[in-house]
C-alpha cells in the first residue's frame, strides 16, 4: 500500500479501503465485497462519518442481547475478518460468542483464509470449517445456507455483520434474535434484524466491546430492562430523521460547514 499522507482529508477512508483491497488481495474478501463497502461508505457520509446516538442505543441493546444470550455466535463474512478481526475476537471473548465463518462466495480456499485471519487475531477456535459445517439455514438456496452444527444452526442470538437480507430472515423465522451492522437502515437486513446498528463496522465493533464490558456484570433485569425499552423501528426511524435533518442543513448552509 502506497503511504497515505496524515494530513490527507480522506486519510482513515482510504487506509479502511487499503485493508478491503488487501484482503481481496489475500482471498479473504470477494470481489464483491468491494462493491459492499463503497455501499456502507455513501450511507456513512449521510450520517456524517460518526457514531450517532440511535446507534448506541442500538450498540448497548446488542451488548445485553448477547450477554443474555445461551449460545450466542458471530457470523464473520470477508469484509468484517479484513476490517477488524482483533475487535471481533475480543468480543468472542469477552460475550462468550461462537466464532463462525460464513461467507456467499464460499470456497475452501477463503473459508481457510478468513479462519487464518482470525487465528492471527487470536481466535482459539473457528467454527464453520471442515466437516461440522453440514448443516442447513431452511429457504436460503444459495450456499450461504451452510451453517456450523455447533454454531449458526444451535445459536439463539447470531451477530451478522454488513449486509445479509436474505439470511437475516431465515434466522428470524427459526427463532433466533439477529443483531445486525449495516450502514444502510433501509436494507432487509436493517428492517428484518431484531437490533439494528447502523454504523461504520470499523467504529461499531470497538464501541461494542467496551460496551459489553460495562454490562458484564450487571444483572440479568437490567440487562431484560435494556432489550424490553429497545423499539429497533423507532431507532431506525431516529436514523432516517438525522439523516433527513443533516441533508435538509446541508442543503441550506452549504457542505463547507459540515
Amino acid at each position: 500500500m502506497s503511504e497515505i499522507p496524515d494530513n490527507h482529508p480522506r486519510a482513515e477512508s482510504l487506509r479502511i479501503r487499503h485493508r478491503i483491497i488487501e484482503g481481496m488481495e489475500h482471498n479473504v474478501v470477494a470481489k464483491a465485497g468491494l462493491i459492499a463497502h463503497g455501499r456502507g461508505e455513501a450511507f456513512d457520509y449521510l450520517l456524517g462519518e460518526k457514531t450517532t446516538p440511535p446507534a448506541r442505543k442500538a450498540i448497548r441493546a446488542a451488548a445485553a442481547a448477547l450477554l443474555l444470550s445461551k449460545y450466542p455466535v458471530i457470523s464473520v463474512n470477508g469484509n468484517s475478518a479484513a476490517l477488524t478481526p482483533k475487535e471481533i475476537v475480543e468480543l468472542s471473548e469477552v460475550s462468550g460468542a461462537k466464532l463462525e465463518v460464513n461467507i456467499f462466495y464460499r470456497s475452501p480456499g477463503r473459508v481457510e483464509a478468513i479462519k487464518e485471519v482470525l487465528e492471527k487475531a487470536g481466535a482459539k477456535e473457528v467454527l464453520g470449517v471442515g466437516e461440522t459445517a453440514d448443516g442447513v439455514i431452511p429457504e436460503i438456496s444459495s450456499i450461504r445456507r451452510v451453517v456450523d452444527r455447533r454454531g449458526i444452526l444451535i445459536a439463539d442470538t447470531v451477530l451478522v455483520p454488513i449486509e445479509d437480507g436474505d439470511r437475516t430472515q431465515a434466522l428470524r423465522k427459526m427463532g433466533k434474535t439477529v443483531i445486525a451492522v449495516d450502514l444502510n437502515p433501509l436494507s432487509r437486513t436493517s428492517q428484518s434484524a431484531n437490533i439494528t446498528i447502523v454504523d461504520n463496522h470499523v467504529r461499531c465493533m470497538p464501541l461494542l466491546v467496551e460496551e459489553v464490558k460495562k454490562l458484564k456484570n450487571a444483572s440479568k433485569e437490567e440487562l431484560k430492562k435494556i432489550l424490553e425499552e429497545y423499539d429497533n423501528q423507532k431507532v431506525l426511524g431516529e436514523i432516517l430523521e438525522l439523516i433527513r435533518d443533516r441533508l435538509t442543513e446541508i442543503a441550506k448552509k452549504g457542505i463547507q460547514d459540515y
